[in-house]
């Protein structure tokens, strides 16, 4: 839009320049261009260019002062509505874990089930056919599911929603407090992640190291307006599909 503007102001100026009142006026063999005559161009030429100029320096400066506000009412509810339900999910499985760490426990279904790279559905199977006829000549039109672990997908999601809640798009994504947040729950999980590929049925150690990821993990869910690990919010399951409202769900 700004470009247009310039380019418009350009073909105003270039029609101005060439105007009836900026030619001079020529008595006989001698050409004159009287003072009070010039000093009255100048003042038309200088009105139409300001008031050509004038909105796109309005929108110019909305654009500049808008960035942020941008992020906060665009960018923020968008994330929400992309990201909510999986990060949401991914903290009720985090937590589903909780019994079995107090137990010390790295054998528990619920802990092994988080971190395998085959357990979690991240994009399920659909069907490919057209105009529900399947053309394919072996008869399979159905596309196959992506799978991945439900921690692998919640860094994904977490980082994303933590990086959308800014002010400043100029601002480097690490030094968001979101995004510390959620770097330093990945640097403890990553821990427990290594861990428990051991399979130790006593590992107090871990346990420890779960201890303090919950600590962050309440942190960034209040960064991201999200509710905290002790309200039972996460005690359902959550849909991970792109939700139609920037709402928890």
């Amino acid at each position: 839009m700004i470009y247009s503007g310039i380019f418009t102001l350009s073909l105003l100026l270039n029609a101005c320049s060439g105007y009836s009142f900026n030619q001079p006026k020529t008595v006989g063999s001698t050409t004159s261009t009287p003072r009070t005559t010039e000093t009255g161009r100048r003042e038309v030429l200088g009105q139409m260019v300001a008031a050509a100029a004038a909105p796109f320096l309005i929108v110019d400066s909305a654009q500049a002062s808008g960035g942020a506000t941008a992020g906060r009412y665009t960018t923020i509810p968008i994330a929400k509505r992309r990201y909510y339900g999986r990060v949401q999910q991914a903290v009720h499985e985090f937590l589903l874990m909780a019994p079995a760490m107090v137990e010390q426990d790295m054998t528990a279904y619920d802990i092994q089930h988080f971190f395998d790279p085959q357990g979690t559905v991240i994009v399920a199977a659909k069907k490919k056919d057209v105009n529900g006829q399947c053309t394919k000549k072996d008869g399979d039109c159905k596309s196959k599911e992506i799978r991945d672990s439900r921690w692998n997908d919640m860094k994904a999601s977490v980082y994303l929603l933590g990086n959308a809640f800014r002010t400043d798009q100029q601002k480097p994504p690490d030094r968001l407090p979101t995004v510390k947040a959620a770097r330093a729950f990945f640097k403890e999980v990553d821990v427990i992640e290594k861990n428990i590929k051991k399979k130790k049925e006593k590992d107090p150690d871990t346990a420890a190291v779960y201890a303090t990821a919950l600590d962050i993990l309440d942190t960034y869910l209040d960064l991201v307006e999200l509710p905290p690990i002790d309200s039972g919010h996460y005690d359902k399951e959550f849909e991970t599909l792109v939700g139609e409202k920037a709402r928890i769900t």
